[in-house]
């Protein structure tokens, strides 16, 4: 017997993580608490941005017409996902990173001088290098959504929640604090560092992914899974 494996990130990427969860034979509940929602956003002149900096596929998904003007534009994508929503959009991809925006800027050769960077309201500060600049449009915003009573008293009862926001991270935390649910029955799997001290203290086994990525996510998760005393 193994505990469950909720999931409370937003859709699609709930979906998404609860069918790679299933083929790895964990057992997995979808529980999105939050939603992504579009915000109206003024872009720049084309003509004073060379590429678009990307650290999530929802900047394609909810960046609306005002995208259309950047059309012709490289992107730079913090992982895979992304690059892809941006390659199905129908933009030239430049670069990619292995989950984390710093990281790309810090190894990506021949980066342009002018960059957008198109995020949602929460966002990692970045560390840009002398000689490029980035200008910034927030295009979406992720909305919480309460915990639904029958999933509380669900993962009440022992379960492995992953964290792949430290906004996600405060509200699962506030959620469980609201509902009385124990902190210490509950496993955490935090895509970060960063993501996992954003839940706080108090929990059964808060653990970080050894690296920013769905796969180690999964792996730390079903190593939690089996966790002695939590089945």
């Amino acid at each position: 017997m193994m505990l469950p494996v909720a999931v409370i990130r937003p859709e699609p990427g709930c979906s998404a993580t609860v069918r790679a969860g299933r083929e790895a034979g964990l057992e997995m509940l979808a529980c999105p608490l939050s939603e992504i929602r579009p915000v109206a956003w003024q872009p720049p002149s084309p003509d004073s941005v060379d590429a678009l900096l990307l650290g999530s596929a929802n900047a394609i998904r909810h960046g609306g017409k005002a995208l259309e003007k950047f059309r012709d534009k490289p992107v730079y994508a913090v992982g895979q996902a992304t690059a892809e929503a941006a390659r199905q959009a129908g933009f030239s991809i430049a670069g990619v990173g292995g989950g984390h925006l710093q990281i790309l800027i810090d190894t990506q050769d021949g980066l342009p001088s002018r960059l957008l960077r198109i995020s949602g309201a929460e966002y990692v500060p970045l560390k840009i290098p002398d000689g490029i600049e980035v200008k910034q449009c927030i295009a979406y915003e992720n909305a919480p959504l309460p915990l639904p009573d029958e999933m509380a008293q669900r993962i009440g009862k022992g379960a492995v929640v992953l964290l792949y926001s430290a906004a996600s991270a405060r509200h699962f935390a506030a959620e469980c604090d609201r509902l009385g649910i124990l902190r210490g029955g509950m496993l955490l799997a935090a895509l970060g560092p960063r993501i996992a001290d954003a839940a706080g203290s108090g929990w059964g086994k808060l653990q970080s992914a050894p690296q920013p990525n769905e796969a180690a996510l999964l792996a730390l998760a079903s190593d939690l899974c089996h966790e002695p005393g939590h089945i």
